[in-house]
């Protein structure tokens, strides 16, 4: 099946021959904290499924899976109870409290790396200049902008429900309202 720009995900029916790269949004539905508490985790749990079972190449990227524990440790921390919270994020990133949660993200992230190939970000290839050109006059998320790039240039489709990306150029696979009626 030949992905349009955006295509929902629920009814793409994958094969051997996608390349697809997981935003880190995806990944924090299904291995993230809030995973049991969000709607969108069985949308995106059922789409990996359906992925690993009829074929198809999930690609990881260091920005992404970087992204995905940041996210994570951040998410955790906002989380905390005032009375428990330390008053700064690198506090509870040093605190005997946070081995638990560094276990916990480490292993969202074993198995995340587990059903993936990595690729590289192709950094050498990227027109920096010109992206730096696009951060400064739109106001873009600067990781969008460059996973846009790994996409285009490695022919991923990107699966993802963030709607920043809905003015990129390249395929993706979602179950984003927003991204659909783009």
């Amino acid at each position: 099946m030949t992905v349009r720009m955006r295509t929902d995900i629920r009814g793409y029916k994958f094969s051997e021959t996608d390349d697809l790269l997981f935003d880190a949004n995806i990944w924090l539905y299904i291995y993230g904290p809030l995973a049991g508490q969000n709607r969108r985790t069985k949308v995106y749990s059922n789409a990996l499924s359906r992925i690993r079972r009829y074929g198809g190449q999930i690609h990881i990227d260091v920005l992404v899976l970087s992204e995905f524990i940041n996210a994570f440790a951040r998410i955790e921390y906002n989380q905390l109870p005032p009375s428990d919270k330390p008053e700064r994020f690198k506090e509870f990133r040093d605190s005997e409290d946070f081995k638990p949660v560094a276990e916990e993200i480490a292993i969202g992230a074993r198995e995340i790396v587990s059903k993936c190939a990595r690729c590289s970000s192709r950094f050498d290839r990227v027109d920096i200049i010109a992206l730096l050109e696009e951060y400064e006059s739109n106001s873009r998320d600067f990781n969008d902008l460059m996973l846009a790039e790994i996409c285009r240039i490695g022919e991923l489709i990107l699966v993802t429900h963030d709607g920043d990306f809905a003015p990129h150029d390249i395929p993706i696979l979602t179950a984003s309202k927003r991204l659909l009626s783009q």
